[in-house]
């Protein structure tokens, strides 16, 4: 499965079957997980046959089954939101190729003494459950194309690409709260391209950025575009 069919065939899945995860996926998902931590600066974890964190008071949105899960943890850094989403979903991505289902969670854990470590200044911002999900869940409703962007005749196909892509991505309750802009000026010689987020009173729009800024280069192909310097 490439990435541009994990971005179709992911779907957020709450409810898991009790399956360990192979060896072979382990030391997948651990090797990503580094390399992730070490390009964004974070300090995301795999934790693997814990049942205990999105068990119990905490356990709403329909969670169930959850024993396995990826500790989302940085230190408050500028920038460290956007980058937990972008390096994050490539965690959620490549479990899709592994044959795996995923869910972000923000609100729907809780922290288990001992499972996981942070260091002094680090905070969890958000939990990904992971493992075989009882179904491969469903698509939620999507924002035009049109809403998110200024996509239009006028803009290449490559941009187009990037938009559905992005439009995929998952988002807190599913917000797509931000915005992608083709622009008419050039940036080493090649387009660029502006993202921005909006506003949300409920948050998460850093990191939902970062995921949806993800999803945009692996379908527009980051080799057309550059960003737009902050």
């Amino acid at each position: 499965m490439t990435l541009q069919e994990a971005i179709i065939c992911r779907h957020s899945v709450r409810r898991y079957i009790s399956r360990p995860l192979s060896p072979e996926c382990i030391a997948a998902l651990q090797e990503k997980i580094e390399e992730c931590n070490r390009l964004g600066d974070l300090h995301m974890q795999l934790v693997v046959g814990e049942p205990r964190a999105f068990s119990g008071i905490m356990a709403y949105g329909k969670f169930s089954g959850v024993e396995n899960y990826v500790v989302v943890a940085s230190r408050k850094t500028p920038g460290s939101k956007e980058r937990m989403g972008y390096y994050g979903e490539q965690i959620v991505l490549l479990a899709q190729t592994l044959g795996l289902n995923t869910c972000w969670a923000g609100l729907s854990y809780r922290q288990v003494n001992g499972a996981y470590t942070l260091a002094e200044g680090e905070r969890v911002e958000c939990m990904i459950s992971l493992g075989y999900g009882e179904t491969q869940g469903v698509q939620s409703k999507r924002k035009a194309i049109e809403e998110i962007s200024n996509c239009s005749d006028l803009t290449p196909q490559w941009f187009r690409r990037g938009v559905e892509a992005a439009r995929l991505a998952p988002t807190a309750i599913n917000q797509q709260k931000f915005y992608f802009e083709y622009l008419p000026h050039h940036t080493n010689g090649k387009p660029t391209v502006r993202a921005t987020r909006q506003f949300s009173l409920v948050g998460y729009t850093e990191m939902d950025l970062g995921i949806a800024k993800l999803h945009f280069e692996i379908g527009a192909d980051k080799d057309n575009f550059e960003w737009e310097a902050k």
